[in-house]
């Protein structure tokens, strides 16, 4: 349990802005959160690659553990995507993360584009946008896409453990995750990064016969693109250098581009990393790295002090990724995996995972931050910004006075609208928020797929609530909590 403050207990925008100001967090924060009619921000219309979405409310990607056990598409996956589509939101980021090859797969009930084809992507996208045309009355000003991912370290297609495909040796995790530094058979040849270009561009081609509106390349979380980020030990075309280290990514665009020509390109962003932490002593603490100093296994990483970050890469990346044609970077932070705290603040640890080692609300203030510096750097560039849920509360406070100030275009969602997801339609309405229905960042969505059940808010969600997992997933915290 966290020690510091839950944010249920600030009564008030000024409590709140109170305990910010202890921290040294200045998260702005408007007085009020505005209906559309009232002029809330967030109601303004967005350009993306020459079309014109609603709002600036976006629903970020998630990875689901409920598909079949090919890949394909089920009745509880599909009834994420229409809520997804009842949120309100107009840019609908990917919804779920899409396996390009079995061998990529994060989990083994993770969607899988063979398998899925035109017919399961085309069954997705007519879920999301029934429901949207049903709460909103339009879709012509909504934009859903697909992302696609290959899990790379973190891949467990089988049920029976990891099976890692790696960019390269990495001093820390190899060991972590047992892959032995000294075999290179989980290593991707050249050979190999061709032919997973070509999956790539196999899956957006199915993405733009379907109907989707965008694709969204995957660079992040620690997953296979993000790691070639990072690949200064990787010899050869793949690695190395900048140029190196960001081929792939810049590759994938280039092809999908040409050959899927209607489709717009978004690209999901780790901007920046740290060394990864573990638990130790039932706390968390980074890992020691001085024997690896000056640490080059990072991407946004200050390589003398790898527990803070370094922007000068990844804004170099943004500035490249705009003038490639990317029409949006929906941008995140670290990894689930290795730096959860950073990546995804929350009051309750995921099993796995270790306690708060800092007031959550630091790691909130540090991705909007970061992101405010990009945007800076990169104004001409439509940035989304993550990280927003752990504000509860004062979500919708916080992305009107971001989106006000320039700091970003649009503000994402992703845990929240798992318990809640018609929060951007209610709050552009001006309907009073249902606090009951508030993620409170209880990671249970993060707790069940670790130990290969069903992702999704069983506090909250009634549906959930009911399944025989839900009792699962209880005695799994209680025994980590023992």
């Amino acid at each position: 349990m966290s020690s510091y403050p839950r944010i249920a207990r600030f009564r008030s925008v000024a409590e709140l802005r109170s305990h910010l100001a202890t921290l040294d967090a200045p998260i702005p924060l408007d007085d009020v959160s505005l209906s559309a009619a009232a002029g809330s921000p967030l109601a303004e219309p967005l350009v993306l690659g020459g079309r014109t979405i609603g709002n600036r409310w976006c629903i970020h990607p998630m990875e689901g553990w409920d598909g079949s056990p090919e890949g394909a598409p089920t009745e509880i996956l599909l009834r994420r995507w229409r809520h997804f589509g009842l949120s309100g939101a107009k840019l609908i980021w990917g919804g779920e993360a899409v396996a390009v090859l079995a061998e990529g797969r994060a989990n083994p009930n993770q969607l899988c584009a063979p398998a899925c084809g035109r017919a399961g992507f085309k069954a997705l996208l007519t879920e999301v946008k029934t429901a949207h045309r049903e709460k909103c009355g339009r879709d012509d000003d909504l934009v859903v896409a697909l992302q696609l991912t290959h899990s790379g370290r973190f891949s467990k297609p089988v049920a029976s453990g990891r099976v890692p495909r790696i960019a390269y040796h990495h001093p820390l995790l190899d060991a972590r995750h047992g892959v032995d530094p000294r075999d290179d058979a989980c290593l991707l040849t050249d050979a190999d990064v061709e032919r997973l270009i070509d999956a790539y561009l196999a899956a957006a081609k199915d993405a733009e016969a379907a109907g989707f509106d965008m694709v969204d390349l995957k660079a992040c979380h620690g997953y296979l693109v993000h790691e070639f980020l990072s690949a200064r030990r990787r010899p050869g075309r793949w690695g190395g250098d900048f140029a190196g280290r960001t081929r792939l990514l810049t590759t994938l665009i280039e092809r999908v581009k040409a050959e899927c020509p209607r489709l717009l390109i978004g690209v999901r962003l780790s901007l920046f990393d740290m060394v990864p932490w573990h638990m130790v002593n039932g706390h968390g603490e980074p890992f020691s790295c001085e024997d690896s100093l000056p640490y080059d296994c990072g991407f946004g990483v200050d390589e003398a002090n790898p527990l803070t970050y370094d922007l000068a890469e990844p804004i170099a990346l943004l500035k490249v990724l705009r003038d490639l044609g990317v029409c949006a970077v929906n941008l995140t932070a670290g990894s689930p995996y290795t730096v959860p705290h950073i990546q995804r603040p929350a009051a309750f640890p995921p099993s796995d995972g270790y306690p708060p080692p800092e007031d959550p609300l630091i790691g909130v203030w540090r991705q909007i931050d970061a992101c405010r510096q990009a945007k800076e750097a990169v104004p001409d560039l439509p940035l989304v910004g993550s990280g927003y849920t752990y504000l509860q509360d004062y979500a919708v406070h916080a992305a009107q006075a971001v989106v006000a100030r320039g700091w970003i275009d649009s503000v994402g969602l992703g845990r929240m609208v798992l318990s809640y997801p018609s929060l951007p339609a209610d709050a552009l309405a001006g309907t009073p928020l249902v606090r009951g229905s508030i993620c409170r960042t209880f990671s249970d969505c993060t707790t069940a797929p670790r130990h290969g059940l069903r992702s999704g808010c069983y506090p909250l969600d009634a549906y959930y609530k009911a399944l025989p997992e839900a009792a699962e997933v209880k005695a799994i915290k209680a025994r980590a909590e023992a």
